[in-house]
């Protein structure tokens, strides 16, 4: 994989081909240090960007804790990526860092599904592209409940 050369520091994680071009742009205003998004209020910024700031950063653009916060935005990723796009819960789990659950126990459980989540990856960033340019046909994978699907819809529309 092409973005663990390029930023060891995700150790191992699949992105997509949108964050690559996205980090690179970034790399010369913050790659230099440890964090892309270090926290400005500690001593030589040795830890990241809290959710508190970036809560405060959506707020200051109009989008309270009613609305939406920063962990929201995994909890939406969540939901998104098994309810319309279809891909299984346990690689969702993997890429968010979850433990993930296992019959024998997460002692037993070594997968990492790099291919299959590196897919689901791009697959999540095409698909905000496509928010973004205004296509607001959802392709449903299986039936959902109408309250889920007014909540896609609602999320769709506060991202355009």
């Amino acid at each position: 994989m092409l973005e663990r050369n390029i930023f060891p520091w995700l150790g191992g994680k699949p992105i997509s081909s949108q964050a690559v071009a996205i980090l690179q742009e970034l790399h010369p205003l913050t790659g230099h240090g440890r964090y892309i998004f270090p926290s400005e209020r500690t001593p030589r910024r040795y830890r990241c960007m809290s959710e508190n700031t970036l809560n405060a950063a959506l707020k200051r653009l109009g989008y309270g804790k009613d609305v939406i916060t920063a962990h929201g935005f995994r909890a939406m990723a969540r939901t998104i990526l098994d309810e319309v796009l279809g891909f299984r819960p346990d690689f969702i789990e993997h890429q968010l860092a979850h433990s993930v659950r296992d019959p024998n126990g997460r002692a037993y459980n070594r997968t990492a599904h790099l291919p299959e989540r590196h897919k689901m990856m791009q697959s999540w960033a095409d698909y905000l592209d496509g928010l973004k340019n205004g296509a607001l046909v959802i392709p449903f994978k299986k039936a959902m409940s109408p309250l889920v699907v007014e909540k896609i819809l609602c999320s769709a529309q506060s991202l355009i």
